[in-house]
C-alpha cells in the first residue's frame, strides 16, 4: 500500500509540475495541453479513437487546445488513472466500465450478462436517458463522464479445454475484471473467478494461474492471448463500454467554449470509433483463426438461461430498476449501418464446429 501511494504521489507530482511548466510561455504563445492516459496498445482502435479525439479538439480550438496520450499503462492502472482523475493530476482516461461500479454502483449494470437484445439496444441506452444518468453519477466522485466508447462483446477463451455450454465451466478459473459483478457472472455459470490485472494476464495464463478469460476479439488478439488459449466460444455474455472520464477538477477551469470543443471533438471520435471497432473486430476474428484458435458459435440460450438467478437477485436493487426499464424499450426499428453483431454467419455449424465457409 505504501509503494503504490508513494507512486501515486510521484506521479501526480510529475504530472502537476509538467502542467506548469508548460504554460510559463508568453500568453500568445500558450497552448492548453490535456494529459490523458489509459492501458491499451497503440494498435487498438480505442487507443486510435483517442488519437482521432485529439486531433479534432487541435481541429476545433484553432491549436490552442491539444491532448497528449499516454498508452500501455505507463501511468498507472485503470484504478490508479481514475484516482489521479480525482486529484486533478490528470485531465482524462479511458477505462473500462466494470471498475468504474467501485465508484458509481450503478454502474455494474453493464457487467450484468445478458441484459441487452443486441448491440442496437446497447447504444439505444448509453445515448439515451440510462445512459447519460450513469455518467452523471460520477459527478460525486469528481469525475466527469464525456461517454462512451464501443468495446464490443464480451466472451470467454481457455488454453485447454473447449466450452460450448455453461457445464464446460465448472472446474475452470477465469479471470476477471475488478468488478465484484464479474465475479458473481461467472460463479452463476459455475466457474471459479479470479480478479487479475489485466497487465499480468499473459503470464497468469502461461503459468496456469487461470485456465482461461474473457474479453472482446480485439482485445483477444491485441494482448496476443491467443497465443496460449485454443478456444474462443463466442457466447457474448456482457457488452461493457468503455468510458471516457475528465477530472472534474481539470473541466470545471475550461470556459464554455472550451468544453463545447472537447465535446463535439469527442463526439466525432465516436462516430469514427464505432465503425472502425467493427472492421477490427472482424479481422481479429480472422487472424486469430488464421493462427490456430478454434473460434465456437455457441448456442446462446443455456447461457442465458444459466445466469437467471443473478437476474433474479437484482431484482428488488437500483440495478434490477435500470434492467426493467431497458427491458421495457421499443425495439430499434433501424440500427446505425455501423452496428454489426458478432454473431454466427448465415448458415453457421453447431458450436462444436468451425463454419466451413470462413
Amino acid at each position: 500500500m505504501y509503494s503504490y501511494i508513494r507512486r501515486s504521489g510521484v506521479l501526480a507530482l510529475s504530472l502537476i509540475l509538467s502542467v506548469l511548466l508548460s504554460s510559463c510561455s508568453k500568453p500568445e504563445e500558450q497552448v492548453l495541453t490535456l494529459r490523458m492516459a489509459h492501458t491499451l496498445d497503440q494498435e487498438h482502435v480505442v487507443h486510435k479513437a483517442m488519437v482521432k479525439l485529439a486531433e479534432r479538439l487541435d481541429h476545433y480550438s484553432h491549436g490552442t487546445m491539444k491532448i497528449r496520450i499516454y498508452s500501455g499503462g505507463q501511468l498507472g492502472s485503470e484504478r490508479e488513472l481514475i484516482e489521479l482523475l480525482q486529484i486533478g493530476a490528470l485531465a482524462l482516461t479511458k477505462v473500462s466500465a466494470a471498475p468504474l461500479e467501485g465508484f458509481a454502483p450503478n454502474m455494474q449494470l453493464f457487467s450484468v450478462p445478458y441484459v441487452f437484445r443486441d448491440e442496437a439496444q446497447l447504444w439505444q441506452v448509453l445515448e439515451g436517458e440510462i445512459g447519460q444518468q450513469l455518467l452523471d453519477e460520477l459527478a460525486p466522485v469528481r469525475l466527469k463522464g464525456l461517454g462512451y466508447y464501443d468495446a464490443g462483446s464480451r466472451s470467454f477463451y481457455t488454453t485447454n479445454k473447449k466450452i460450448t455450454t455453461p457445464a464446460d465451466l465448472v472446474g475452470q478459473k477465469f479471470r476477471v475484471p475488478n468488478s465484484q459483478t464479474a465475479v458473481q457472472m461467472v460463479q452463476t455459470l459455475g466457474g471459479a473467478a479470479t480478479p487479475v490485472d489485466w497487465g499480468e494476464l499473459y503470464t497468469a495464463l502461461q503459468q496456469g494461474v487461470v485456465d482461461g478469460a474473457e474479453n472482446n476479439p480485439p482485445s483477444f488478439y491485441l494482448s496476443r492471448h491467443y497465443e496460449l488459449s485454443k478456444y474462443y466460444v463466442l457466447d457474448e455474455h456482457t457488452a461493457v463500454p468503455d468510458v471516457i472520464l475528465m477530472s472534474q477538477h481539470i473541466w470545471n477551469t475550461l470556459t464554455s467554449e472550451q468544453q463545447g470543443w472537447l465535446e463535439q471533438a469527442f463526439a466525432d471520435s465516436v462516430a469514427w470509433q464505432r465503425e472502425a471497432w467493427q472492421a477490427q473486430t472482424r479481422d481479429a476474428l480472422a487472424k486469430v483463426k488464421a493462427a490456430g484458435v478454434e473460434v465456437i458459435y455457441p448456442d446462446k440460450q443455456p447461457f442465458i438461461d444459466a445466469v437467471q438467478p443473478l437476474h433474479q437477485a437484482l431484482k428488488d436493487t437500483p440495478v434490477g430498476a435500470l434492467m426493467a426499464k431497458i427491458a421495457a424499450l421499443p425495439p430499434v426499428t433501424a440500427p446505425p449501418a455501423t452496428v454489426t453483431p458478432v454473431t454466427a454467419p448465415a448458415g453457421a455449424v453447431p458450436a462444436t464446429q468451425e463454419p466451413s465457409h470462413e
